[in-house]
């Protein structure tokens, strides 16, 4: 069913459910988004190094790091498939999907869908307490991360491609170099001079 005939009434998880497997869509507050074209190139290679780097870490912490498609079900109105994403409550990964709130959530900004990550997903993940939310910008090369206090999301604090981000739910430090393939210059005091 084409975007034009879904856009006009509210969708629930449902909904969702009977839509065709070869289609990708996200339902927030009620609203279809369509999530087609396909990434592109470097926004998959940068899901793929956080996949590998994160990962590992995820496990060694007691969590699982998800990488889309993978459907996150906040509630009836809002079902999502963050780029990558880490639960450390397994009592909310269920067979079919994962169910509420993850711990992290990285989206990496695309054209067709950038907007849709730094204001509405941002709003969703906030009102859902998505304790760590971190926008990947592939054109930039930096990254924001939102951390949720008192139930909000202040600003964000940014990071550029050769600055190291500390992912609070891994209690990690992911060099950004490595996200976005550049080589870090050694300062001198790295080297030992």
């Amino acid at each position: 069913m084409p975007l034009s005939e879904r856009s006009n009434q509210k969708f629930g998880y449902k909904d969702y459910a009977t839509w065709p497997d070869d289609e990708r869509w996200e339902i927030i507050d009620g609203v279809a988004y369509d999530m087609t074209p396909a990434p592109n190139v470097k926004h998959q290679r940068i899901v793929s190094k956080l996949d590998r780097v994160l990962g590992d870490h995820a496990e060694k912490k007691g969590c699982m790091l998800f990488v889309a498609p993978t459907d996150v079900v906040f509630d009836e109105y809002n079902v999502v498939q963050p780029d990558v994403f880490v639960v450390c409550d397994r009592t909310k990964i269920t067979a079919a999907n994962i169910q509420g709130a993850p711990d992290l959530i990285i989206e990496i900004l695309s054209p067709s869908t950038r907007l849709k990550d730094m204001r509405e997903k941002r709003r969703l993940y906030e009102s859902f307490a998505v304790m760590e939310y971190i926008l990947i910008d592939p054109v930039d090369e930096l990254a924001q991360r939102f951390m949720l206090k008192d139930g909000v999301y202040g600003a964000p604090d940014v990071f550029n491609w050769d600055e190291t981000v500390l992912i609070s739910a891994l209690e990690f430090e992911l060099g950004l170099w490595v996200v976005f393939e550049r080589q870090k210059e050694r300062s001198s005091q790295e080297s030992g001079s």
